[in-house]
């Protein structure tokens, strides 16, 4: 069946709302781990996760960083009105645009937005002054228009001083300084995300260095999670589905160690990982077909793996694909990869690149789910079994919850 034609009322389940942890663990390794491997269900907790990877593996990691996105505003009479900053305007990387002074266009959603009478809406803080101003307003967001004094802050510098932490919104509470500090994986350094990757969350020096013991690598990959994460699929069938397009960042010396791992096992550390590596090997392919192709020629559409003649996921394959990518970098001179994906990984999907996946469990009907799906193979429902055992044994579910490692099938 191709992906199109799957009903995402088949990927639906019962969560009861005391299963969704509002907070997180005092200790992030003390997670539970649910691991399925050989159509085998096993209990561990993070603390452990080393001993359930082979030696000389690869695990590649996000190294986004979540921003406080959410900015209150009040308007003259006093009420409160929330701009969610989704993505900057100017078609540029987000380091520039977190770098930006005095002014700044951004995509945001607005709450309250019938509230917002006046031409401009201002928050003043002991060292800072900040106006937003609409400049239009699209299908589904508003084009703000920021600017502050000092000017010489950079956009960054703003948010760190007067936004607030985007904890996911099925929380259902504010956030607090706890989210300050734990709705950050201890790897975040790029600033730009508005959703953690959550997979993360669980990792800790302490696990850290006992994958360095077993001679375990780390690779790390930079994909900013944005609001479409949480984008609800309201389509009957996937077809009519529209996957939110992100943009991947990936070092050329990350991309070579990727190559040199394949005979071993890589483990895609949460599904924006997962979303970036196996992107890498349509790129590659593209690449391959077309070697004087720019940079927007290799973007990942949302239907390519499944359409692009790459028939058969051998790693000789994946391996002449990624070798082209490589060969094509060289050739356009670049450290770095900058490009879209809107890879829609649902089952019908091979994986490529990545042997297994380290994530949370996910909400019912998304996206995610299909993911999981595809990773773990859809034979008998096979994701059913693992989201029935996590219920009926007490796993806490969604950012703050609990997690598994799924090996491919």
């Amino acid at each position: 069946m191709h992906p199109k034609d799957l009903s995402i009322a088949d990927f639906t389940y019962d969560l009861p709302d005391e299963r969704i942890a509002r907070y997180p663990l005092e200790e992030r390794d003390l997670s539970k781990l649910l691991v399925f491997q050989d159509d085998k269900i096993s209990e561990d907790i993070y603390r452990n996760l080393a001993t359930h990877i082979p030696e000389k593996s690869l695990l590649v990691f996000n190294n986004t960083r979540v921003i406080p996105a959410r900015l209150f505003f009040k308007n003259a009479g006093g009420a409160k009105i929330e701009i969610f900053c989704l993505s900057p305007i100017e078609n540029v990387d987000m380091a520039t645009a977190m770098s930006q002074n005095a002014s700044a266009r951004w995509s945001c959603l607005v709450g309250r937005a019938g509230k917002w009478k006046e031409k401009q809406l201002h928050l003043q803080t002991p060292e800072l002054e900040l106006t937003a101003e609409i400049i239009s307003r699209t299908a589904d967001a508003f084009i703000i228009e920021f600017t502050w004094q000092p000017a010489l802050l950079t956009f960054a510098e703003v948010l760190e001083k007067a936004g607030m932490m985007p904890i996911p919104p099925y929380l259902r509470r504010e956030s607090d300084a706890v989210d300050e500090q734990r709705y950050q994986t201890m790897y975040a350094v790029q600033k730009g995300s508005v959703a953690a990757p959550t997979a993360g969350l669980h990792f800790t020096p302490r696990v850290m260095e006992q994958l360095k013991a077993r001679n375990i690598k780390n690779a790390f990959v930079t994909l900013h999670v944005g609001a479409g994460t949480f984008k609800p699929v309201k389509a009957e069938k996937m077809e009519g589905h529209e996957m939110h397009a992100e943009m991947i960042d990936v070092e050329i010396s990350t991309l070579e160690s990727i190559i040199q791992s394949l005979d071993g096992k890589i483990i895609a550390v949460g599904t924006t990982s997962l979303r970036t590596i196996e992107s890498l090997c349509w790129m590659g392919l593209k690449a391959r077909l077309n070697p004087g192709a720019a940079i927007e020629e290799l973007e990942v559409k949302q239907w390519d793996p499944y359409e692009l003649p790459l028939e058969n996921s051998t790693k000789e394959q994946t391996s002449q694909a990624l070798q082209s990518l490589l060969t094509w970098m060289h050739r356009h001179e670049l450290k770095r990869l900058l490009c879209k994906t809107q890879i829609m990984i649902a089952p019908g999907y091979q994986l490529r690149v990545a042997n297994a996946i380290i994530t949370n469990f996910h909400q019912p009907a998304s996206t995610l789910l299909l993911l999981v799906a595809a990773v773990i193979g859809n034979e008998n429902e096979r994701w059913k079994e693992i989201y029935n055992y996590a219920l009926a044994h007490q796993f806490r579910f969604l950012s703050y919850g609990d997690g598994c490692l799924l090996w491919g099938k």
